[in-house]
């Protein structure tokens, strides 16, 4: 049995077989745009995700439709991954989805100091519970090219949005808080990508490493501020 999750002229096909690990996240003083508003905004994204180094917009597809780089930071001395992927989201009433895979985009190749990862199945349901809460429901298939400790994995599994998003209003209030390109097309001023351009990124395309022996007190971590 097979699952098929299409874009704008991709189709990127998985196998339920697939081990996807999920998550479900009950937001008691959180809206449900709010927490969408959190997963969309990529300047406030540094104020929450500590493990990233850089995120940005390639260009758009259409309206809903997106092409986006991200850089994620690995414990030293782990080689640092990155991906590049193709976004697509929907508001479903009072509800919301997001989803995301990997591309390949012929001006962003793979950077000589990162491991370039893959996104197999990205995808966020964020669930109304009224005016003042709601549940989001993560789910992820990532390949990140090479055999990671287990330690590793599980410090990043317990990265999740809520916790800041309870900041969010507060802070976009002070800064440009009328521009949601996600919830308003017309402000969208990134540059027009045809489809043509991109691929469905394969797996077996790209470098694998082996770091699964690398212990945990051997590796250097930073004092990130909470947002």
């Amino acid at each position: 049995m097979e699952l098929s999750v299409i874009g704008p002229n991709l189709c990127l096909t998985l196998p339920l077989s697939l081990s996807v690990p999920q998550m479900r996240i009950v937001c008691k003083d959180v809206t449900a745009e709010t927490l969408y508003d959190v997963l969309h905004d990529t300047s406030y994204r540094k104020k929450w995700d500590t493990n990233m180094i850089d995120t940005y917009d390639i260009g758009r597809l259409t309206v809903n439709a997106d092409v986006g780089y991200y850089s994620w930071k690995c414990p030293s001395p782990l080689k640092n991954r990155d991906f590049v992927t193709m976004r697509s989201w929907l508001p479903l009433g009072n509800d919301y989805m997001i989803i995301n895979y990997s591309v390949k985009h012929p001006k962003y190749p793979p950077k000589k100091d990162y491991v370039r990862a893959v996104s197999l199945l990205t995808g966020y349901l964020i669930q109304s519970n009224g005016a003042t809460s709601s549940t989001l429901y993560y789910l992820t298939q990532v390949d990140p090219r090479g055999s990671l400790p287990k330690w590793v994995v599980n410090r990043v599994s317990q990265l999740v949005a809520p916790k800041a998003s309870v900041k969010y209003p507060e802070w976009k209030r002070k800064h440009n808080p009328g521009l949601k390109p996600w919830m308003f097309p017309e402000q969208n001023t990134l540059p027009c990508i045809s489809v043509s351009e991109l691929t469905v990124q394969r797996a077996d395309s790209l470098e694998n490493i082996d770091e699964s022996g690398l212990s945990e007190e051997k590796t250097q971590q930073s004092d990130d501020e909470e947002p």
